[in-house]
């Protein structure tokens, strides 16, 4: 694993997703590289001519990919991509929150690859400039390789009475093979199914974790909004007091005759504190309606699981019948085998004795 040499690499492009690394055991399964969403870039080593994907999580490097030009980046759903780095004998996985953000690192992987394809060559072409004596052996070297590709398979022929029995062991043969890869193909295509569907499930899961943490949340702003509410409420009944006392006070003809502007003004102000606090109980009435999206987009989210884990469970019933069916055509595969030898054995025989009978013939004629 090299450093991060600031000096000589040059950042080209970076974006932000869920890391994730094919499980070394089963092969099968995604493991989790980064607990949130961390930044994956690009980088090229002016020195070694070299292109690297780096991303770093805490005090260690969860990505450190140098780029190949058999390098392949797949996408497998609208938000996941994933590619093999054969050097460092794993599969990377990244789980993106757009598609946008997907087709753009997608694009990115091609042009980083076309430029290490490039620099390949250039060096290949510096190295057989500076080295003559390889550009005078290659042609050699081509020519024996293409006779070599071009010249017929040699051809088993064996004459006597089980020629028809072979030739049904070698078709049986060959359609062993067509199940087995057919087989393989379908265990492939379930375990991709199953890691996209693993990764989504983590998604949601995440998701669903800060949908949990958003309802908790708006709970106790809830009971706090509650609180205030009948705060407010208390301090609207005792200002409505206030307001039928001052209007009492209102109607004796000797109080009215001294205060009445006083007054006046004081029920104006209680009139727009009154207005401020009707406002302020309707925006909290309001922030109810946010809280109960919240749990319908969470019980929205619980569904989905629930669907993904069924869907998990009947691809992995599907893998467990392939892998029987598998199973059963390696034993009769076998089995084939063991009856084309016996029948080799029999031809040995046969061939053996009429190599006697002819000897015997031929001592008769000498004679």
């Amino acid at each position: 694993m090299y450093p991060l040499h600031r000096e000589r690499e040059q950042p080209i492009f970076s974006a932000r997703a869920h890391v994730f690394q094919i499980d070394p055991d089963t092969k099968r399964n995604w493991l989790p590289a980064s607990k949130h969403a961390v930044t994956v870039s690009f980088f090229y080593d002016v020195s070694r001519s070299v292109y690297r994907i780096i991303s770093v999580g805490g005090t260690k490097a969860i990505i450190n990919s140098t780029v190949t030009p058999n390098m392949s980046f797949t996408k497998t759903s609208q938000k996941f991509g994933q590619w093999a780095d054969s050097r460092a004998n794993t599969v990377y996985g990244l789980g993106f929150s757009t598609e946008l953000q997907l087709q753009q690192f997608a694009d990115q992987f091609k042009e980083v690859r076309e430029a290490a394809r490039l620099a390949r060559e250039k060096s290949q072409e510096r190295f057989e400039l500076s080295n003559p004596a390889l550009n005078i052996a290659a042609p050699q070297l081509s020519q024996e390789l293409s006779e070599e590709r071009h010249s017929p398979p040699p051809l088993l022929t064996v004459n006597g009475p089980g020629d028809e029995k072979l030739f049904r062991s070698k078709s049986a043969d060959v359609e062993l093979t067509v199940e087995k890869e057919r087989v393989k193909k379908m265990l492939s295509e379930g375990s991709v199914c199953e890691m996209n569907l693993e990764a989504e499930l983590f998604t949601l899961q995440d998701s669903n974790a800060k949908l949990v943490a958003a309802l908790q949340e708006a709970n106790g702003s809830v009971e706090q909004w509650k609180k205030q509410l009948a705060e407010y409420q208390e301090e609207t009944d005792r200002l409505r007091d206030q307001v039928a006392e001052l209007e009492t006070q209102l109607g004796h003809p000797a109080a009215a005759q001294t205060g009445g502007e006083e007054l006046s003004k004081s029920l104006e102000e209680l009139e727009a504190l009154l207005n401020v606090k009707d406002q302020e109980i309707h925006n909290l009435q309001s922030k109810k309606t946010d809280v109960g999206e919240l749990e319908k987009e969470r019980e929205e989210a619980i569904e989905r699981l629930q669907e993904l884990e069924t869907r998990n469970t009947e691809l992995e019933d599907r893998v467990q019948n392939a892998e029987k069916t598998l199973a059963s055509s390696q034993d009769e595969r076998e089995q084939a085998v063991v009856e084309v030898r016996q029948i080799i054995e029999v031809l040995d025989v046969k061939i053996g004795d009429l190599n006697d009978l002819r000897l015997s013939l031929a001592k008769l004629i000498d004679k």
